[in-house]
């Protein structure tokens, strides 16, 4: 019987690996699996079941509650968002090609899924769920993969904060504690743990360093954009776990105090035809970009104001944005090898896209980024000379501004149809309506600064 929904593609896939996925289980000893896909904001969903049931699994895969890919949030009316409580479920079902062996209790595994309208139903039965932003990653990616020749190869930057009883460190007035290795040494237990996790689950971990007060940046290789992303979500979790462990708190908040640096995810880019890497001349040695490589960045500067609301996704990112002199974007502009810009050419074949910070969701912001590029060689966007000096004191540039609240971010979101086109639409309007709500319960909460204004103000 030959398949006729993309749920049926899935199934005949995991039935055609379904011995050797079983056989490779079944000889990593693990006894439970974390079926897991990522919801809108980012956060890992899913199920356990003992690993006895996988070939069960594999055919039918495991049912969530479909509000579950908003993360079961309620608006400030109580309202569940994405379904209301009489939602039905979703299906997901395991990629095959995905198991691993969590490195700190080698009895349970995971998979990511791939999530489904359930079968049975009429009509849109067995169509790919249009919130689940990972497989809308992976659509995107080959529908721009067919219409160009390219794909998208990246490596992310993931900053984050660890606090904890015995990493705080002295910093001397009007310096910085980045880079001192004494102050990487004071991480050792914890970095020397997130790799070995890392590397145990695929993530060839390449270097890291010590930046502000609690700051620590590990990275990985870069690789295909929906490894990447699929690498970050993995990351997190394995930072995570080691805070557990260790009796300690990972931050990924993009901006946990003012006048140090924010903790960003910087995308690294670079578009590959076959073996070939487009954003670079061979042969050139000085830094420079091709011309297909300026009208891709073009596309990237272009929309880059649409994607403020996937790349900056919470009240607090935008702190980073404000903070100006803390090597975060105030404007939408690109450099050579400029640290104060929205993007960077870092090294000849590599953009460095300096606005996802590090609660990206990264199957969102890939996805933008395509769609941006796509737009940016389909119309050959110029995107203007490099900024020659620092962008905090250079006079407007000719892109939009940056927006610099996650309520103008959003409505610039709902405003550019190239970035909403690399969604569903469903899945852009339950984003606005997370976020929109993020932002009325902000408007409505009363902060410490308020009462430090305010209490005592008057008479």
């Amino acid at each position: 019987m030959s398949a006729t929904t993309a749920l049926d593609e899935h199934k005949e896939r995991n039935a055609a690996a379904m011995d050797d996925v079983t056989a490779r289980v079944q000889e990593s000893g693990v006894e439970f699996i974390y079926y897991q896909t990522v919801s809108l904001t980012g956060r890992i969903v899913g199920k356990v079941v003992p690993a006895r049931h996988l070939r069960r699994n594999l055919e039918r895969g495991v049912n969530l509650h479909r509000t579950a890919m908003s993360d079961l949030q309620v608006d400030r009316f109580g309202n569940l968002l994405g379904g209301g409580t009489e939602a039905k479920e979703f299906t997901a079902v395991p990629d095959a090609d995905t198991f691993a062996v969590l490195p700190w209790d080698t009895t349970v595994g995971r998979f990511f899924c791939s999530v489904y309208e359930p079968g049975h139903f009429p009509e849109i039965g067995g169509s790919p769920l249009a919130t689940d932003a990972r497989s809308n990653l992976r659509r995107v990616h080959d529908a721009f993969t067919e219409a160009t020749g390219l794909r998208l190869r990246s490596g992310c930057e993931p900053e984050m904060t660890w606090t904890g009883p015995g990493l705080d460190v002295h910093v001397k007035p009007g310096s910085s504690p980045s880079y001192h290795v004494d102050s990487l040494e004071l991480m050792r237990p914890i970095f020397q743990r997130v790799i070995r996790y890392a590397q145990a689950l695929g993530l060839d971990m390449i270097e890291g360093d010590y930046e502000d007060p609690g700051q620590l940046e590990l990275n990985w290789m870069f690789d295909d954009a929906c490894v990447t992303a699929d690498r970050l979500v993995t990351y997190r979790q394995i930072c995570k776990q080691v805070a557990r462990e260790m009796g300690v708190t990972a931050s990924f908040m993009p901006k946990p105090a003012a006048g140090v640096m924010g903790n960003g995810c910087h995308h690294n880019l670079s578009l590959w035809r076959g073996d070939r890497n487009i954003l670079a001349d061979p042969g050139v040695t000085e830094l420079h970009l091709t011309e297909e490589g300026r009208h891709a960045l073009g596309g990237v500067l272009s929309h880059a104001a649409g994607m403020m609301a996937l790349m900056g996704p919470t009240v607090n990112s935008y702190k980073r944005y404000w903070d100006a002199g803390q090597f975060a974007p105030s404007q939408i502009n690109w450099g050579m090898d400029n640290k104060t810009c929205t993007v960077r050419l870092s090294a000849n074949g590599r953009l460095e896209c300096k606005l996802p910070d590090a609660s990206v969701n990264p199957y969102l912001s890939h996805a933008a980024v395509i769609a941006a590029m796509k737009d940016g060689l389909d119309h050959a966007i110029d995107p203007g000379p490099p900024q020659a000096g620092s962008s905090y004191e250079a006079t407007p540039s000719k892109f939009e501004p940056l927006p610099l609240t996650l309520r103008d971010a959003l409505d610039a979101f709902a405003a550019d149809a190239v970035v909403r086109g690399a969604f569903p639409e469903a899945m852009s309007a339950l984003y606005l309506e997370l976020k929109s709500d993020e932002w009325a319960r902000f408007c409505g909460a009363i902060t410490d600064w308020e009462r430090e204004m305010y209490t005592e103000h008057l008479p």
